[in-house]
């Protein structure tokens, strides 16, 4: 393999459109999977701005780019995917029938381990170092939002007839209910992150946003157009105010659903439920083939869904002594994380002790106004 190694900026124009040219005819090679937007230049190029080892293999055969792997190094050479802990797909951008050896990938990136833990269908050599599957929903719109919905209706004929009342509910209710599936305002962007941090405490889980660089992807990426990436920001209104909103991030068939959040004061009318069928409804009109919703255990989830992807979670490595080290580490910590979030009988207990966690944590930041002296 002829492999070279770019920084973000040195990645040509040339390299960029047959990256995207890879994308485009993913679905129609048999790997759809590498039609997601975090697979996307644009995508890497955005965490290359804003976190620091950010790398690009570009592999070339008989002089054309024949594959892009996009990660992120440590000094020390630990690799990990680009974004990890935000993306939600990850591996190597590949012509048809393209194979790569791990081993010979890694040495020209400088990595003694390379860990993933969404790693897209098909990544053969990649997948050997995998130590769990999980399912990705999926809400597949192909055939037009109304054949989503009578499939819906079969599958889920209590979840769509309650969604559907209370959307009912909220049109009498409110004198306008308005759904702007491309909303370019970032102060109702600045809304949808506050809601989140809110949802992170209230839940106990740690506040992406509270995380500098986090914060400063998701502004870019709401900032970035191209064809056919973009960043979509959704955004539900009841008599002018937002009621629930989602930021993600879409190519020509995908749209990768990242940030959903709603108005608690509006928890009655289901507002995000709604949103999500609004969005299905756009999605289908502007030719997106299914909608990601990301792994992840979650009721609505599994509510929305038509089919799942599967993603994977490990490393591949070479025989290092960095590598052995990076594997005692992080190995047992996948490990316990994993069993209590796939056996029922330890998620629950365990999500109950987060959520009273961070009801303690959000009744400990009531503002205290000063008194005067």
């Amino acid at each position: 393999m002829d492999i070279s190694v770019l920084r973000p900026g040195e990645l040509s124009a040339a390299d960029r459109a047959a990256w995207t040219a890879l994308q485009s005819k993913a679905h129609l090679q048999g790997a759809p999977g590498l039609a997601n937007p975090f697979l996307s230049p644009e995508f890497t190029l955005a965490v290359g701005r804003c976190r620091p080892g950010v790398r690009i293999a570009v592999v070339r055969e008989r002089g054309e780019p024949a594959a892009f792997f996009p990660f992120q190094r440590t000094a020390a050479g630990v690799g990990r995917a680009v974004g990890l802990g935000v993306s939600d797909a990850q591996g190597l951008v590949h012509r048809p029938g393209f194979t790569w050896d791990t081993q010979e990938l890694l040495r020209a990136c400088g990595l003694a381990v390379w860990e993933f833990d969404h790693l897209v269908e098909g990544q053969g050599p990649f997948e050997r170092g995998a130590v769990g599957g999980f399912p990705s929903p999926v809400m597949d719109v192909d055939q037009g939002y109304e054949t989503y919905l009578a499939k819906l209706r079969s599958r889920s004929p209590k979840f769509t007839r309650t969604t559907l009342a209370k959307e009912r509910r909220l049109a009498r209710t409110a004198s306008e209910v308005r759904y702007v599936h491309d909303e370019r305002d970032p102060a109702a962007l600045d809304t949808l992150m506050g809601w989140k941090s809110a949802q992170y405490r209230r839940t106990g889980r740690s506040d992406r946003f509270a995380h500098e660089w986090i914060a400063r992807l998701v502004r870019q990426l709401f900032h970035t157009r191209s064809e056919p990436f973009a960043g979509i920001l959704s955004v539900l209104y009841a008599d002018g105010q937002p009621v629930a909103a989602h930021f993600g991030l879409r190519t020509e068939r995908v749209l990768a659903c990242w940030f959903p959040a709603y108005d608690p004061a509006c928890a009655k009318f289901s507002p995000g439920l709604i949103l999500h069928l609004r969005m299905a409804e756009a999605a289908a009109a502007d030719g997106i083939a299914y909608l990601d919703l990301g792994r992840g255990r979650k009721e609505y989830k599994d509510s929305l869904k038509t089919r799942e992807l599967t993603v994977s979670e490990g490393w591949v490595a070479r025989r290092h002594p960095v590598a052995a080290v990076h594997r005692v580490r992080r190995a047992p910590v996948r490990a316990l994380r994993n069993a209590v979030v796939t056996r029922p009988e330890l998620f629950g207990p365990a999500d109950r002790l987060l959520k009273k966690v961070g009801k303690i944590r959000s009744d400990a930041t009531v503002t205290v106004k000063p008194t005067k002296t």
